[in-house]
């Protein structure tokens, strides 16, 4: 097995052109489970394979817990996000963070617009040894180019379709 190596920070490099491009897509597939309900039975396989868990609605919305929940997993996804763009930020301004911490927080809860249902996040960055205000400068930037932040603060293009 090779060694694992982060991404190059010419990742970071502007991209010019009229359209999007695309450089990768996941897929992943939800389906009921025993009970037909995502949340508390339902199980989520990639189409690669490398992601197969069980969803179980948490034991704080009446379920048994015993399994991850959508939560979680947008949790880990936007944590590791932020984490990746914040190493690349300081690899590019050459400043060593081994220690670099990002937790993300999400809270599924009521909705007071529409009476539904929303999420709220919240992202912890902990940069230890790193001075507070070139600390501060990197977690701006990695704000203005994280994905999942931008998608938290932007919205995001969503196409939804029946098959």
């Amino acid at each position: 097995m090779s060694k694992l190596q982060r991404p190059p920070t010419s990742l970071l490099d502007k991209y010019v052109g009229a359209e999007f491009q695309p450089l990768y897509t996941a897929t992943v597939r939800v389906t009921g489970g025993e009970c037909r309900h995502a949340r508390t039975s339902g199980v989520a396989r990639s189409d690669d394979g490398m992601l197969d868990v069980n969803l179980r609605l948490p034991t704080e919305l009446g379920g048994q817990g015993e399994g991850t929940n959508p939560e979680q997993l947008f949790a880990a996804s936007y944590a590791a996000c932020f984490q990746g763009a914040l190493s690349l930020l300081a690899a590019r301004a050459k400043v060593e963070i081994p220690d670099a911490e990002v937790t993300a927080s999400v809270t599924f809860g009521r909705d007071p617009v529409d009476g539904l249902f929303t999420l709220i996040t919240k992202i912890r960055i902990s940069l230890p040894g790193v001075d507070r205000v070139l600390a501060a400068e990197l977690v701006r930037n990695t704000e203005r180019i994280c994905p999942y932040a931008k998608m938290a603060r932007e919205g995001i293009e969503c196409v939804v379709s029946l098959a």
